[in-house]
């Protein structure tokens, strides 16, 4: 991956609040995720599930610019996480897919498109078990859709959401930008080869691409699929936390409002060609997850009590044991992260309280691995 070719990115989306003469600008930002997609219209296009937190943080922070929300509401899309923004005159909603090629391509011929940022995907590893060819489908023809119509469109930084998942698991070797794609699913097989793709335009075209690779993301707004708001919500409905094979697998979790700065840290400061590792040294067990929230929820510090409320269930086909990560490189732009744990997780905690029915079909979420009908 190379340098920068120019230094006007940093200009494209200036500090936060800032206000120009010329009135609102023409940002377009598409940002898409398999479940919930967005866009932005000052030229940037985004797409990834957790894009909520980011398409909130540019309407409000950047009134100037258009923010265009592209969704294909997939079964854990839920609109109700923007409610807060979606009357907001620098804010709209399109339903759409990034398989679908003609769409895209009309979809950047209607809007002027300056910037992607690409998070669209199947992110369930659970699931990608069952659906393999489906998540090869979204994540990597999906991309590669989009990517050629950035391309066409000639838009002037596109960004592509990754995963740490594709470097396969690590007991102690920590991964740098530059360590060997060794992904062990399908999900994270289907996220490695579409970086090729990013990759090849950037080595081809000189395309200005950006990739970044992110820790687990938890906070509010998130389907209750993943471990975190899987065991809150299994909790507060008095059911067991279902934690697979032995639980002693590890992760690092960063909150989501870190991880907005991290994104928009990167939309303004990351060089074209580069990869940028979103990490953090804070790093649990599933099962001293599963405690910590039963001692949250339930209020017990009883290990007996504790037991109660777990349940060993198969393990997935493989289950990597961890994902360690170097984030250096993204430090050297000015971003690390802040919230703790400790207040991160209340705030999930009781979002959730609140919330959980914002998907019609939470419930099925609850249910342990293998899940056969989720997007039925």
């Amino acid at each position: 991956m190379g340098e920068c070719m120019n230094n006007k990115w940093e200009t494209l989306l200036p500090s936060r609040n800032s206000t120009s003469s010329g009135g609102r600008g023409n940002m377009g930002i598409l940002l898409y995720c398999p479940l919930t997609c967005s866009v932005t219209s000052s030229y940037l296009t985004v797409t990834w599930r957790s894009a909520s937190h980011v398409i909130v943080s540019l309407v409000e922070d950047y009134p100037n610019y258009m923010i265009i929300n592209l969704d294909k509401l997939d079964y854990c899309a839920s609109l109700k996480n923007l409610e807060t923004i979606s009357t907001k005159q620098n804010y709209k909603f399109i339903q759409g897919d990034i398989c679908d090629s003609h769409f895209v391509k009309l979809l950047f011929e209607t809007q002027k498109i300056d910037i992607v940022l690409h998070f669209a995907a199947q992110t369930h590893v659970d699931l990608s078990f069952v659906r393999a060819f489906e998540f090869t489908y979204v994540n990597v023809y999906g991309t590669h859709v989009l990517l050629n119509a950035a391309y066409e469109a000639q838009v002037e930084k596109f960004i592509y959401v990754s995963t740490d998942e594709v470097y396969g698991g690590s007991l102690d070797k920590e991964f740098d930008e530059s360590s060997p794609k060794q992904p062990t699913n399908p999900y994270a097989s289907s996220k490695a080869a579409a970086e090729c793709f990013v990759q090849s335009y950037w080595e081809r075209y000189k395309f200005p691409v950006v990739i970044t690779r992110s820790s687990n993301v938890y906070g509010p707004h998130q389907y209750p699929e993943k471990v975190i708001p899987k065991f809150i919500s299994l909790l507060q409905h008095n059911r067991k936390c279902c934690i697979h094979g032995s639980g002693l697998q590890t992760r690092n979790f960063l909150y989501a409002a870190d991880v907005v700065e991290a994104f928009l840290t990167v939309l303004q400061k990351g060089k074209p060609g580069e990869i940028y590792n979103i990490g953090t040294n804070f790093e649990m067990s599933v099962v001293q997850l599963a405690k910590e929230l039963i001692q949250l929820i339930k209020e017990t510090n009883s290990e007996s009590e504790m037991d109660n409320w777990v349940d060993y269930v198969n393990d997935r086909p493989t289950n990597d044991m961890r994902y360690p990560m170097k984030s250096e490189k993204i430090h050297g732009l000015g971003w690390k992260p802040k919230v703790p744990w400790k207040e991160g997780i209340k705030k999930t905690i009781e979002w959730y309280r609140e919330n959980f029915h914002n998907w019609k079909n939470a419930e099925k979420a609850l249910e342990p691995f293998p899940v056969q009908s989720a997007c039925v």
